[in-house]
């Protein structure tokens, strides 16, 4: 995108969050577009910055479909008319690839947050976070899921 574009879809952009599109609102927002781009044009320019933006998009969709997803299944359990044969819950034990203290926590809050799942704690050692589920059909099926989705994207985001 070269820079005249990029500083037209800012000023659109914050005309769009200010929701006032008159001229001088637009040209404000040019304006501190224009600065923005000044400001960061080297910090863009870097293909490692980009790929970087590129892969916190993708588990930023991930995080949005599972999140989908898991509240669907959720649905599913509350609307069923015998509650309790719809429930299986269950601590897992989920052996972590990622071991810093922001992946550790990055994963267990996107754990926390997809509904029917909680993270309950991580071992000492760090080699361990234990999850609650609700609904557990298969733990080594699930334990792949997470390690498939949301750590191997973590990871990705972090190297």
């Amino acid at each position: 995108m070269n820079l005249a574009m990029m500083i037209v879809s800012l000023a659109l952009v914050w005309a769009a969050i200010t929701g006032n599109f008159t001229a001088l609102n637009l040209l404000l927002g040019a304006g501190i577009g224009a600065l923005t781009a000044l400001m960061l044009r080297n910090w863009f320019a870097s293909p490692r910055v980009l790929l970087r933006l590129k892969r916190v998009i993708s588990l930023a969709l991930l995080f949005l479909w599972e999140l989908m997803v898991s509240a669907v299944r959720v649905a599913i359990i509350v609307l069923t008319p015998d509650i309790k044969s719809a429930l299986r819950p269950a601590i897992i034990a989920f052996p972590l690839s990622v071991k810093s203290d922001a992946e550790i926590t990055l994963l267990a809050n996107m754990i926390t947050l997809t509904p029917g799942t909680l993270s309950v704690d991580v071992a000492e050692d760090r080699s361990v976070l234990y999850v609650h589920v609700l609904h557990l059909s298969d733990r080594d099926a699930l334990i792949a899921e997470i390690a498939r989705g949301f750590e191997t994207k973590i990871k990705e985001v972090f190297i």
